[in-house]
């Protein structure tokens, strides 16, 4: 099924709509068109495109809810469906955390998350950026593996109580690992637009060369608390474990690190460096989402993070209720406001420290803290007078992104990037950050 417009999603969702005896029904409706190419060993593997849709019926009787799902839009199948949900209702036990599905709600202007270049991209413009990037690797004599893909897509919604929303956006991911042909250097680069005319396949490609042949030589130095400078892509997956976790329910029930002692949460409490500010916006120019979460809430522009200073928990619309706070949706995207020097100026003003390209295998050891161990891979370079003097081994750190950002010493300009645990879209920037601690060597390339 083709990307639907606005108007042909509501009409589809009126029709199913129309099917409801229930006391609530509220409708959601997806689709997508995606194109991929993977490549391994200098030459591609795969090829190839999906489509998706999905609508799920949620019917409601009292507190009871059921819910059903279909991908066939025929009319027998709608009503099918809408059955389906409302017998799955009937049979469900009462959800003492239930919520009446919201009325008609006020969106701002759409974000700027549709791009007709993405939509348009053709299998032609995905193996021609492919080919730029494996010619950058066989010139440079090494070997590359990686995907490329391009998705454009759709969601609404429409329910009983006259809500209805519509969303519209394209997005082109890349990612590539580039090794040596003695195995012994790696380099790595990823990218994430909504906008394909700002992917550079052969830039990214020549940056996880660099590293790559850079790395080749790795020295084994002592585990410890070094300065490091964590590109983007490292600062991401430490990052996005601290947005995770301000959940307004978990840090009520003292199960985060937002949560203190007595039930109370540390909303108003000066958390971090007073440099760190951090909020989503929808309509950032860089980094667009969703003006409107899955539930139907209005997505707004909410600092999280000022000057240090915690500002705001997400919650659902129950415990929000429960608890008399404000009902602020989770975002689907954060940033972090920068400064003004670019990584290789943070590097150039650093008398001894470690680069870090990569951070990946991140696992919780502290929830309360937020302590967080992993590996650094993909080229990590010591730095001795402003200059990288020469690659180290691997490390496994024991770290909080909490104390991380209290040790803040610069931030250079912020940038998208994207995460390599969770393929979230980031807008952040290059950190040094002092006393980061490295427990032990790691034999990983």
């Amino acid at each position: 099924m083709p990307v639907l417009t606005k108007e042909q999603a509501k009409a589809l969702l009126t029709k199913a709509l129309s099917y409801s005896k229930a006391e609530q029904c509220e409708i959601n409706l997806s689709g997508s068109d995606s194109g991929n190419v993977r490549y391994a060993r200098n030459s591609v593997s795969t090829s190839g495109g999906i489509s998706t849709n999905s609508l799920v019926v949620s019917s409601a009787f009292g507190k009871k809810l059921g819910v059903a799902t279909i991908n066939e839009f025929d009319d027998a199948s709608l009503e099918k469906v809408v059955r389906r949900s409302e017998e799955l209702a009937q049979l469900a036990p009462e959800n003492p955390e239930f919520m009446p599905f919201l009325g008609p709600q006020q969106y701002g202007p759409d974000s700027p998350t549709f791009s007709e270049a993405t939509a348009a991209m053709s299998a032609k413009e995905r193996a021609d950026a492919v080919q730029a990037s494996l010619t950058q690797a066989k010139e440079n004599k090494l070997t590359a593996a990686g995907f490329l893909s391009n998705s454009t897509g759709f969601s609404a919604m429409l329910n009983s109580k006259g809500l209805f929303a519509y969303y519209k956006a394209t997005d082109v991911a890349f990612n590539i690992t580039v090794r040596t042909e003695d195995g012994k250097g790696s380099g790595y680069a990823t990218k994430g637009y909504n906008d394909f005319k700002k992917l550079n396949t052969k830039a990214d490609t020549a940056t996880a060369c660099k590293k790559a042949l850079a790395s080749v030589t790795a020295k084994a130095i002592e585990p410890g608390k070094y300065t490091v400078i964590l590109e983007p892509t490292a600062v991401a997956v430490m990052l996005e474990n601290l947005f995770f976790d301000m959940d307004a329910r978990q840090a009520d029930e003292g199960r985060s690190s937002m949560s203190k002692p007595g039930g109370k949460t540390k909303v108003g409490e000066q958390l971090l460096d007073e440099r760190v500010n951090i909020y989503s916006d929808p309509w950032n120019p860089e980094l667009p989402t969703s003006v409107w979460s899955g539930d139907g809430r209005p997505q707004q522009k909410v600092n999280w993070i000022e000057k240090g200073v915690v500002k705001n928990l997400y919650s659902s619309r129950y415990w929000a209720q429960k608890t008399g706070i404000k009902a602020i949706p989770a975002p689907d995207g954060a940033i972090m406001l920068g400064g003004t020097k670019s990584l290789e100026e943070l590097i150039k003003g650093t008398e001894k420290g470690i680069l870090v390209t990569r951070l990946w295998y991140i696992r919780p050891v502290d929830p309360q803290t937020l302590l967080l161990t992993g590996l650094t891979r993909d080229g990590t370079f010591y730095i001795e007078n402003g200059e990288i003097k020469f690659p180290v081994k691997n490390f496994r750190f024991n770290e909080s992104p909490i104390i991380m950002l209290n040790n803040l010493e610069e931030m250079g300009k912020s940038e998208r990037t994207v995460s390599a645990e969770s393929n979230v879209n980031y807008l952040l920037p290059p950190l040094k950050i002092r006393d980061f601690t490295f427990t032990s060597l790691s034999d990983a390339v």
